[in-house]
């Protein structure tokens, strides 16, 4: 096929020897099949940022540090090297999540590299070599379902212990091959510590995968793995090999009525005897003068 314009520069520096297809084209990126040497890869090109579909790229982009203060305060501003810098940061976020995801312990496509815009990494293909399906296109037992659905909420656990949720976790990034569950496309991976929306995104992470996976097995709806998480996490007892069961205790304190009741009954009493006290001091300053 015609090379991309985008990966030329890649072909023209030998990091690419050929564009084999295209694979997808989604909300941020268009993903081709690519020959490097004797090896098939994946090249993801990412888009502009006035054309990606991306919503609240801001909400997922909070918290994430740069080192460099000069680029720092250009992002800040707005400014045009403001903004080519926002985009590098978006496009290498993406490599710094797989490499520290992949030494968590969670399943995730081998990096290698981030060139000017354009993500070479592994392609996972399933028994027969040929590109994996996503999670989405699998029909499943509700056995298999069960054991998918504990496997993601592992890795979830594991991203969250080396710092970082997800975001946008669903159906559609998930590959399935013939060891699992693969996650994939992380550019809008959120720092946990460091961003407000975290506990809400890996609640909605958590949500989208269990609901999916509930089709094929319901009783998977009343798991509650994401306060479960989240809980451990806030108390500092989350570690990569803690076993998750699925239940969280919300701890519920019942209002003792009687007791708001009585504490009420004796301020009213103490201010009736204040008010007392204070028109009886007013009779006697009238008697001593």
């Amino acid at each position: 096929m015609k090379i991309p314009k985008r990966i030329q520069p890649l072909v023209d520096d030998c990091l690419v020897d050929e564009v084999i297809r295209s694979l997808m084209s989604g909300k941020e990126a268009a993903v081709y099949l690519v020959r490097c040497g004797n090896d098939i890869r994946c090249a993801k090109v990412y888009k502009e940022a006035n054309k990606r579909s991306f919503k609240q790229a801001a909400q997922y982009q909070e918290g994430r540090k740069v080192r460099n203060s000069r680029r720092a305060r250009a992002m800040n501003k707005g400014s045009k090297f403001g903004r080519s810098q926002q985009e590098q940061v978006w496009q290498t976020a993406e490599v710094d999540a797989l490499y520290r995801l992949a030494n968590a312990g969670v399943r995730v496509p081998q990096p290698y590299g981030c060139f000017d815009g354009v993500l070479l990494m592994e392609l996972i293909t399933d028994h027969e070599g040929q590109v994996a399906p996503r999670l989405s296109d699998v029909s499943m037992s509700a056995e298999d379902a069960r054991q998918g659905h504990a496997v993601l909420m592992q890795y979830v656990m594991r991203m969250l212990c080396a710092g970082l949720v997800h975001g946008d976790l669903s159906e559609f990034n998930v590959l399935v091959d013939e060891h699992g569950p693969v996650i994939i496309d992380l550019p809008q991976a959120v720092d946990a510590a460091a961003n407000n929306h975290a506990q809400w995104m890996l609640e909605r992470d958590v949500n989208t995968i269990t609901t999916y996976y509930s089709q094929y097995a319901p009783e998977l709806l009343g798991s509650q793995y994401a306060k479960e998480i989240w809980a451990l996490y806030e108390n500092g007892k989350l570690h990569p090999e803690v076993e998750l069961t699925g239940h969280f205790d919300e701890k519920e304190e019942t209002a003792d009525v009687d007791a708001v009741l009585q504490e009420i009954k004796a301020a009213v009493a103490e201010e009736q005897a204040r008010q007392q006290r204070l028109r009886e001091q007013t009779e006697t300053d009238r008697v001593f003068f």
